[in-house]
């Protein structure tokens, strides 16, 4: 064989993630193996032993299922995404499952998965304790089931309620978003796989989604979705982001140079990679150029599959330097290095069993931290254990609770208990997960019957032979499309307007996307947000409505009282199946940064439920509120919290911060309290720097003003408990993606 045919064949083994039979067989010393060595080091040494079709072949993920284009792949357990093995240089393959909820691909042990309640759920919590041990939980069993990436980690602001994909994300607050999604993503690292944040940037609906571009100000872009990437990624070290389909002011995200390397790279830092979405890649030395560093899929969703030959060519031509593929190659092994992927491979042979009942717990423990309770007139709740009557009533709540849609639906390992509803095709189908609110309410109460709700005089009937009638309702949301409105589907709205008048003893529990309409709000007695409740959900409303753990869920979104309240009170093309077309352009600048409660405040109007609220069983009295500064001249505020009801419960004291003449406040800092009857506590708050900080666009640093913050303490964004005034000096708070 001559010396070309060799280097020929040599190339093609490599490329098929093969290993050689010829010449070269014998690998080569792997001094990036020793895992004393810095990831950089180490993805450096890799990066300069390897040839091209080496470096080509880790900067495209293949589409990890069968498809139209090809089978699984040879050696993929079944996933989002697949890159073969490398076995010339000691590398593993690398297979890719979303997503942020839970895995959604059976993976080797070819069973189900625990789904964690709704991202907003997890937010509503407050407490990243709680956003951890879920992020540990879904890492644990994504390695488990043989995958190294776990495409989790969604951090865009909720700025509509009907945006489709909201239960994946984690608030209209960008320090909150970025908070939780931060303590989330750590959690999910510990379990030695990349997470991924996304969707970068300005993801914040869904319609036209492949092609609308966001308006927005970058300067208001900063301080609002930008912002919660920054925190998400400052706490969490994600190894990789996700840019988004979505255009920014004219340029596809996945080849806006600004954005990616300007911003994300050199401004804050970050040294792993950037990942398309499946299907978001146009381009091959434009996005290459512009900080794309790994095409997803492109084989299946792209027009062309522009890291492969269109790079080549790109690079032949010097369009593209060189050392560009050397960097998108460094990038994406630095990440594998420095999270644990490359030195404790993931098993993709030997079955890791999944600790389902363990993990049921940390869902229902999630939803327990995390529903709202929104309404409870006279005490109505917690129901009554023994010589009760209640008639539950609707949403198959006999047979399990309500997941979202789409890419980030886990299947649970209990199975689909309310099968074949539509749709049935993408982004469907509408999934169950097969724990029942029913049976567990059955085993706290001695007098539980169930009604379909099919039926509205019948529920009525049944509800009024009923000392109580919880009423659950549901609203289907999925990424691809948006809500036309705010509404429940109009037979769930009679339902419950007859229920109601039947027995004004009704609680609701809603299973939804996020904020909804409730024309019968003052006709009902109690009000549970459960958003979609995830896989221990039956569980932990039951125990919810019992008493048996106490709400302690604060709204992470403004609650409006319709569509009118919002910046944009129509969404175009908007619904599952619209065809019309979508709008070119979303505008962002009518509320840039102030988002949520914000945009609340700024144009004086009044939500149904403001930011941060929610019930509980007991009350909490607050005193001694006072600020002042740490020892680097930071703020801190204190206050103690005191539990004056009978029930153990939590509380959310929250603290907002308003700059010198600035029009709107801003959610600083707060703190999860759980208390005892009696008990009571002194709790310190520090503030968050950059929520103090305006973006100073011509000095490109964030800077805090000097002069005299309003700093206030609340219960909501409405509901200010005390006030306090903090003379601040000059500073430039930095926040990086740590090394």
């Amino acid at each position: 064989m001559s010396a070309t045919l060799r280097r020929s064949a040599l190339a093609f083994a490599v490329a098929a993630g093969l290993t050689a039979s010829v010449g070269a067989a014998t690998p080569p010393a792997r001094p990036w193996m020793d895992s004393s060595l810095s990831p950089d080091r180490r993805a450096e040494l890799l990066v300069a032993a390897m040839n091209d079709d080496e470096k080509f072949r880790v900067i495209r993920a293949d589409f990890g299922l069968a498809s139209d284009k090809h089978g699984v792949p040879d050696g993929a357990v079944g996933g989002a995404g697949y890159v073969p093995a490398l076995p010339r240089l000691g590398l593993p393959a690398i297979n890719e499952t979303d997503a942020g909820l839970g895995v959604n691909k059976p993976g080797i042990d070819g069973k189900g998965a625990i789904s964690l309640p709704a991202g907003l759920a997890t937010a509503a919590s407050f407490d990243t304790t709680v956003a951890h041990a879920g992020g540990r939980m879904i890492g644990g069993e994504a390695r488990g089931k043989g995958y190294g990436v776990l495409l989790s980690g969604g951090v865009n602001l909720v700025r509509d309620p009907r945006n489709g994909r909201n239960f994946e994300y984690a608030s209209e607050d960008p320090v909150l978003a970025g908070t939780i999604v931060g303590a989330a993503i750590k959690g999910i690292q510990e379990a030695k796989i990349v997470a991924t944040v996304k969707h970068f940037a300005m993801n914040d609906l869904e319609t036209g989604r492949n092609t609308h571009s966001a308006e927005i100000d970058p300067v208001a872009m900063r301080e609002s979705d930008l912002l919660a990437f920054q925190i998400a990624i400052g706490h969490g070290n994600p190894g990789s982001v996700m840019s988004s389909y979505n255009r920014i002011n004219g340029t596809y995200a996945g080849e806006d140079d600004w954005l990616l390397n300007q911003v994300l790279k050199q401004e804050w830092g970050f040294k792993g990679f950037v990942m398309s979405d499946w299907g978001g890649v146009h381009s091959a030395g434009k996005a290459a150029l512009a900080g794309m560093d790994q095409e997803s899929a492109g084989e299946v969703f792209d027009k062309e599959l522009y890291f492969d030959q269109p790079l080549r060519k790109a690079i032949a031509s010097g369009e593209v330097p060189k050392a560009r593929l050397d960097d998108m190659a460094k990038r994406i092994m630095r990440s594998l290095f420095a999270h644990g992927v490359i030195d404790d491979p993931i098993p993709t042979k030997v079955v890791t069993p999944v600790p389902y009942v363990a993990d049921r717990r940390i869902a229902r423990d999630t939803l327990e931290a995390g529903a709202v309770l929104l309404r409870n007139e006279g005490g109505l709740l917690p129901l009554s254990r023994k010589g009760q009557s209640v008639v539950v009533v609707g949403a198959h709540a006999d047979k399990g609770v309500l997941a979202g849609g789409g890419s980030s639906t886990v299947t649970d390992e209990g199975g689909d208990p309310v099968p074949g509803l539509e749709p049935t095709g993408w982004p469907g189908p509408v999934r169950y997960h097969a724990s029942a609110p029913l049976t567990f309410m059955k085993q706290l109460g001695d007098k539980v019957s169930f009604d379909a709700g099919t039926d509205p005089a019948a529920a009525a009937k049944a509800a009024a032979a009923a000392d109580v009638a919880v009423v659950f309702v549901s609203k289907w949301a999925a990424e691809s499309y948006d809500a036309p409105d705010m509404s429940l589907a109009p037979a769930d709205d009679a339902l419950v307007a007859a229920v109601a008048k039947a027995n004004p003893h009704t609680v609701v529990v809603l299973e939804t996307n996020g904020a909804v309409k409730m024309p019968w709000l003052n006709q009902v007695g109690g009000v549970l947000q459960a958003w979609f409740p995830g896989s221990g959900g039956g569980d932990a409303i039951a125990r919810l409505l019992y008493g048996e753990v106490s709400p302690s869920g604060r709204l992470p979104v403004t609650w409006p009282k319709d569509e009118s309240q919002l910046p944009r009170p129509t969404i175009q093309a908007a619904g599952l199946g619209n065809k019309d077309a979508p709008a070119d352009t979303i505008d962002y600048n009518i509320e840039g940064a102030d988002v949520g409660y914000r945009w609340f405040e700024k144009t004086h109007r009044d939500p149904l439920f403001a930011f941060g609220y929610g019930l509980t069983y007991s009350r909490f009295d607050y005193s001694d509120f006072a600020v002042d500064k740490d020892a680097k001249g930071q703020p801190v505020a204190h206050v103690t919290v005191k539990n004056t009801g009978k029930v153990a419960a939590a509380d959310v004291p929250q603290i907002y911060v308003t700059a010198p003449g600035a029009p709107t406040k801003r959610l600083a800092g707060w703190s999860k309290v759980a208390l005892k009857p009696g008990a009571s506590r002194r709790v310190d708050i520090p503030l968050e720097p950059l929520a103090l900080a305006r973006y100073d666009a011509n000095g490109k640093r964030w800077r805090v003003a000097p002069g005299n913050y309003t700093v206030r303490l609340g219960r909501s964004a409405t509901d200010i408990a005390g006030e306090k005034t903090v003379t601040v000096a000059e500073s430039f708070p930095v926040m990086k993606a740590p090394n």
